[in-house]
């Protein structure tokens, strides 16, 4: 992407370079290549892979001499030095020849190659270069004698080791072990006794006297602007002039002086032609209301790897997650690269960005930060033999052979299959196709012109018997018939198979450029619109989200990493639920952060950024398309509909050139200067190179500076990532959070430079856990945070998700940082096993004590079970036993990130880690000096980060893993009084959770204990409890039941403080508790046992209330509302949560203080109690207000129609409830019916009803709430809010009712 732009410059191209073999200093081996390739093979050594050693070691002196690499140098650029651009010899010097210089002599194939490449400088702008390697003979008698000598000695060496003793005994004293024959360099082939070294030589070798030495030689363009064709033009024409037998028209300096002083950039929106040697190369700019300029073929990326890949490419790049990309051309690398960090229009990639990696700079794989790198194959095939430092959240991209390899769980881009369907179309229009195509590019060549459009969407067509490619050939040709059947698979028809015209004959329509390059532009833009349509279409709305700072710039500046710049989870509570996966992970990005920052920064139109005004006003458009509320989401996929005006905007451009710049022409050269010898590239006249013309009037440099800079943001726009000093400063440093390094420094391989890189990396990291756990924090902490002015109030689950995910991200980053030896895709879980396997020795010895894997076996959490049920022992070895016997996690990486999910869910993530680096020895064994996790102060200041995710209750290890088996354990605590121990029933148990239930489980009565293993329960909500009323004493008090969850450490605590059992209590054998979590505390509470035995209240634990077996609770009217209040206030804000974030509504409708409770309270207040010793049942009034209505219905006591339905209803549930087969008492029934009321909403009605009863009248005192009209009519306005709410309620709760 065209966007940190050097903007000063206004000529198309700032140097012309020439990069080869100095003869001067002669033949030097390109010591950092071969230093990188021993560096990769001595990882090979210190690591596992001894055996793989030798083979790589040192390569390039293996290898056949002309297979080596040397060190190239650049021999000439002009001008000088440009004020705008300094010269920066180092990486151009690297990036023109990035494998240094190569040999070949006259039987091999020498094609001249070109690529291009970026140099990004500190501060995040770029230069382009373009690039022509060719080969021209060696002249030098000393270099074609050096070859000659690297040959006798390198067969000498292969004759050696041709008659060793294929396993030799240990070197002797004075030897050298040499590698055995197995252990090769690839070229060779096998070979035996002595008549094979005859063949060795003439397999590849080097005979002065017989054989022409060719070596490359690079030209080059560096620009400010990617103008891939028409540079590529440029080169091939001068490269053309030198090796054709005519001299060409002019000598080569005047051209190139042209190209350097003569030919200004096209401005904005038009198009430019200028005088190559040969032939006119024409350069046309968008507008500034178009995408931005893009000049390389998008079509050949998809070519190479196909849609299928493209899109997966392309969503790991928006999620940053590493990217590298993999092949032997260095222009695919660069065009990949650009085409899909092209494609993210509007966004802009963040960070690391080296499409082409110099050999030298390989150790900046190691780099724990995002990056998109390309790296060159060198012709090696092999995969495997690529050491990466990293590769859990890696995205191989193997360009060569069609080929991806993606990081665990990638979301799905949203609307997937569409948008494929869609880029397809567009492809297989011009002859394109989807599926991609290894060897298309040169069959692309062959037949440029071919293209199927459907005649009716395209009249510029001639028809196929007409066209110049006649159906003989189509049907002989079989690349054709392919691209015939696969256009009839996407339904375009076969008769409607056209061949674009040539367009000259076109009269309306004479394009300036050929077609092939019309044709690039074409597919470009058709490609990019649907790409930038897509997220058009996702972020339609984003505006509304923005929070603009309501501070100042330069506060909302210094504030930055605190502030929250887009509400995530009001935007994704908009969208449909396929695309949360994707959308949650890319809110997080630097990408999306940056492009928001830029969108607070401006407000008006003149100020913003090139891409954000183009953004914007497609969004604009759309908006007044579908004239829709602004927060009204679709799922709908709308294709792109300004695909047309996009491709006449170019076709306008390339058909009438607005601009033809000065032709070349003689120069001021001296007689015999400028002579030139064919084949040979020439020492150019640098005198006349040198400077530039003084009269040109685009090339002042004199104008003030204000004036300058005020044009230069007009004309480059479009180009500029920010427009004014004070923006840059402010989104370039708001932006390094986290990214302090942006830019590997092209520069020699230096120990201090390498140390000074791995300095910033160590910071950086800091800072990215820094941020990342204050972000978890703050939208875990939710309202306390929000009151201080920091984020959201809600998380969703997907969102939390999203966040956990990026930590563990970061984890495998910090602990794949200056690896010794890289063992496994995951460098956190390697490091696990490593700590596993010490620990189990030192355990095993005499020595250590205890049970192997028990490491604290002294530490245990405690917890408001008390003695009930002693809290789980910490033991890290513990934890990743269960994570290894989750039989669903098969790979290293998924067990890293089970680890850290069930670490932090148990709140142990900062003492596992703290533990795990406590052994010194291992991480010296494991890790580099620099190596993060090695860097004291660094390593305390993460693991205080990781502490204070204690603050807050996680549940990312059981939401997550839902399927896997889970033990449990139960206690039962009853009362030691009263008999309990007497006790001679069956109990049973049955455990419920939010993902499902146990069914009834028996417990042993002697223990009342048991451990069971089933299927994650979830949290858990409520315990159904009973027993079989057996034996002579079936009467049985019980405090509690405390569940466990074994994994997790998880313990849940169910009161009851109620007997089971006939005619005691309300007669019940089985209740229904509701529990609730405990929190791990130091102090053990005494609150287990605090309900008498006799309770007139089913309640839970009540604070504020003792009830003493025969009193009435002690409540007033208003604290009974005030009661209900709560209870209802709890209900209508469950369900103004997402449905993401919603708790138990069980524990709202069951649980302390819940709605069950505080309808209790209402029929409890001035109720009758007949005798002294008998306690009166709410269920016992409700049975004979049933008696009473039926008995009313019969003697046909005329009701108005909606009071008999209510009459009905109520009579119907309380059949329903009596009739159960399941033994609960008569509060186990009322709450049965509250539940029932509310879910149906027939609650108020019934409240209704009853007041009126005569039946109230006698058993309730005058001063009762339920006889207090006033009391009773606030009351049913308060159960009504129940009415919008649809209630579904736990099947625990209604177990057995057929309603």
């Amino acid at each position: 992407m065209t966007t940190g732009f050097s903007s000063t410059s206004c000529r198309f191209a700032d140097y012309f370079v020439i990069c080869g073999l100095d003869t001067d200093s002669g033949l030097e081996p390109d010591e950092l290549s071969a230093l990188c390739e021993y560096i990769q093979a001595t990882k090979f050594r210190d690591g596992d892979r001894g055996k793989l050693a030798s083979a790589n070691e040192g390569e390039n002196f293996e290898q056949s001499p002309l297979r080596r690499t040397f060190k190239s140098k650049v021999l000439a650029h002009y001008p000088e030095n440009v004020e705008w651009s300094p010269f920066d010899q180092d990486a151009v010097g690297m990036l023109c020849m990035p494998k240094g210089l190569s040999f070949r002599t006259q039987v091999d194939t020498r094609e001249p190659q070109f690529h291009s490449f970026i140099i990004t400088r500190e501060d995040g702008s770029r230069t382009y270069g373009f690039a022509l390697t060719f080969f021209e003979e060696v002249t030098s008698k000393q270099i074609c004698s050096a070859m000659q000598t690297l040959y006798h000695m390198h067969n000498a060496e292969q004759y050696d080791i041709l008659h060793t003793p294929t396993s030799p005994p240990g070197p002797g004293p004075g030897e050298h072990r040499l590698p055995l024959p197995h252990q090769l360099p690839k070229p060779h082939p096998m070979l035996h006794a002595a008549p094979a070294i005859s063949r060795l030589q003439r397999f590849n070798s080097y005979d002065i006297s017989r054989d022409t030495l060719f070596v490359s030689k690079c030209i080059c363009l560096i620009a400010p602007m990617a103008f891939a064709q028409a540079s590529r033009k440029v080169l091939q024409q001068l490269h053309q002039a030198v090796t054709s037998p005519q001299p060409p028209p002019l000598p080569l300096e005047s051209y190139i002086y042209n190209i350097l002083y003569e030919v200004p950039l096209p401005p904005a929106g038009r198009s430019l032609k200028f005088s190559g040697v040969y032939g006119p190369v024409v350069c046309q700019r968008p507008s500034t209301a178009e995408l931005p300029l893009f000049d390389f073929a998008i079509s050949e990326m998809f070519e190479l790897l196909g849609v299928e890949n493209v899109l997966q490419l392309f969503t790991c790049a928006l999620l940053e997650i590493q990217i590298l990309l993999y092949s032997q051309h260095y222009q695919r690398l660069m065009t990949v690269a650009e085409s899909i960090t092209a494609l993210m229009f509007p966004f802009q990639w963040q960070h690391v960005y080296v499409p082409i990696l110099p050999a030298s700079l390989l150790h900046f794989l190691d780099a724990p930060v995002p990056y998109l790198m390309g790296l060159h194959s060198n012709g090696q095939d092999d995969r495997t033999k690529l050491e990466l430092p990293q590769e859990a959240n890696l995205c191989f991209v193997d360009i060569d052979n069609h080929f991806i390899e993606l990081p665990e769980d990638l979301p799905q881009f949203p609307n997937k299959l569409e948008f494929i369907q869609e880029i397809s179309e567009v492809l297989t229009s011009f002859g394109v196709s989807p599926e991609g195509n290894l060897h298309s590019s040169e069959i692309q060549a062959k037949y440029r012109g071919f293209h199927s459009v459907d005649m009716v969407s395209d009249k510029r067509n001639g028809n196929l018997a007409g066209s110049p490619l006649n159906s003989f050939l189509l049907r002989e040709n079989e690349t054709i018939a392919r691209l015939q059947a696969l256009v009839k698979r996407t339904g375009v028809s076969l008769d409607k198979l056209d061949v674009r015209e040539d367009a000259s004959t076109n009269k309306d329509f004479r394009v300036q450029c050929d077609d092939e390059e019309l044709k690039m532009h074409q597919v470009n833009i058709q490609v990019r619109e649907v790409f930038a349509n897509r997220f058009t279409q996702m972020f339609a709305d984003y505006e509304v989200f923005v929070i603009q700072p309501s501070q100042d710039k330069e506060s909302w500046f210094s504030n930055r990493d605190q502030m929250q710049n887009f509400d995530k989870a009001s935007f994704l509570s908009d969208q449909p639920e396929p695309y949360l996966p994707f959308l949650s992970r890319f809110l997080e990005t630097q990408m999306f952060a940056s492009f928001i920052d830029s969108k607070i920064l401006c407000h008006d139109d003149e100020e913003k950024e090139h891409t954000l005004r183009v953004f914007d006003a497609r969004v604009d458009k759309i908006r007044m398309l579908n004239v829709r509320t602004p927060t009204l989401r679709t799922s709908m996929y709308q294709k792109c509909t300004n695909i047309e005006e996009a491709e006449k905007a170019i076709e306008m451009r390339v058909s009438k050139i607005d601009h033809t710049a000065l032709h070349p022409h003689l120069l001021d050269m001296k007689i015999g200067q400028g002579r030139y010898e064919q084949g040979f590239f020439p020492r150019l006249q640098s005198d006349v190179l040198s400077t530039g013309p003084t009269s040109n009037k685009w090339a002042k440099r004199s104008a003030p500076a204000q004036w300058r800079r005020k044009d230069r943001q007009k004309q480059h726009a479009e180009h500029l990532y920010l427009d004014n000093d004070q923006r840059e400063k402010y989104i370039q440093e708001a932006r390094n959070l986290g990214t302090t390094i942006r830019q590997p420094k092209l520069s020699n391989l230096s120990p201090s430079v390498i140390a000074q890189t791995n300095w910033k990396f160590v910071e950086g990291l800091l800072k990215e856990c820094r941020n990342k756990t204050k972000r978890m924090l703050v939208e875990k902490m939710g309202r306390e945070a929000v009151e201080l002015g920091h984020g959201e109030v809600s998380i969703t689950g997907v969102e939390e998700n999203t966040l956990i995910a990026s930590l563990c991200d970061l984890l495998e980053r910090i602990w794949s940082h200056g690896l010794q030896v890289k063992q496994g895709k995951s460098a956190l879980w390697s490091h696990l096993l490593h700590y596993q396997e010490s620990k189990e020795k030192t355990d095993a010895t005499p020595g250590g004590l205890g049970p192997p894997g028990l490491i604290h076996n002294t530490e245990r959490r405690k917890s408001d079970g008390g003695a009930a049920m002693p809290p789980l022992k910490i033991s890290l070895i513990k934890d990743m036993r269960h994570i290894q016997n989750i039989g669903e996690i098969k790979t290293d990486v998924g067990k890293a990130r089970a680890w850290v999910r069930l670490s932090m869910e148990k709140k142990l993530l900062s003492r596992h880690v703290k533990q795990m680096l406590s052994d010194h020895e291992l991480t010296k064994k494991l890790y580099k000096r620099y190596a993060f996790l090695r860097c004291d102060d660094e390593k305390e200041q993460f693991l205080y980060h990781l502490l204070s995710f204690n603050a807050v209750d996680y549940f990312c290890f059981t939401n997550v893993f839902t399927t896997i088996m889970i033990p449990y354990h139960v206690v039962v605590v009853s009362s030691k009084k009263l008999g309990g121990s007497m006790f001679t029933a069956n109990p049973w148990v049955c455990v419920s959770g939010e993902l499902a239930e146990t069914g009834v489980l028996q417990v042993p009565r002697n223990t009342l204990e048991i451990t069971f293993e089933c299927q994650n329960l979830g949290k858990l909500t409520t315990v159904q409890m009973g027993h079989d009323n057996t034996g002579l004493y079936a009467k049985w008090l019980v405090e509690c039941v405390m569940v466990r969850n074994e994994i997790t450490g998880h313990t849940y605590r169910f009161p009851s403080g109620r007997w089971l059992g006939k005619g005691v209590d309300d007669g019940s054998l089985e209740r229904i508790l509701v529990g609730e979590l405990m929190t791990p505390s130091t102090e053990n509470d005494d609150r287990m046992c605090r309900t008498p035995p006799m309770q007139q209240s089913p309640g839970m634990m009540r604070r504020f209330v003792t009830i003493s077996p025969n009193s009435k609770p002690k409540l007033n009217t208003g604290q009974i509302q005030e009661g209900v209040g709560e209870a209802i206030n709890g209900i209508v804000k469950h369900f103004h949560k997402p449905e993401k974030e919603r708790g138990s509504l069980t524990l709202l409708l069951c649980g302390e203080y819940g709605l069950v409770w505080a309808l209790e309270q209402v029929f409890q207040h001035g109720f009758k109690s007949p005798r002294l010793f008998k306690n009166v049942f709410i269920w016992d009034f409700l049975e004979k207000s049933q008696v009473y209505f039926e008995s009313a219905e019969q003697r046909d006591v005329i009701l108005d129609e909606n009071r008999q339905t209510r009459v009905r209803h109520f009579c119907r549930f309380m059949r329903a409830i009596n009739s159960t087969s399941r033994n609960i008492g008569k509060d186990g029934k009322f709450q049965m019916l509250v539940c029932l009321g509310a879910r149906d909403h027939l609650l108020h009605h019934w409240i209704a009803l009853l007041a009126d009863s005569p039946i109230t009248a006698q058993m309730y005192e005058d001063a009762a709430l339920i006889k207090d009209h006033s009391l009773v009519n606030s009351l049913i306005r308060v159960l009504q809010t129940l009415q919008e709410f649809n209630i579904t309620l736990e099947a625990s709760l209604v177990k057995g009712i057929g309603i």
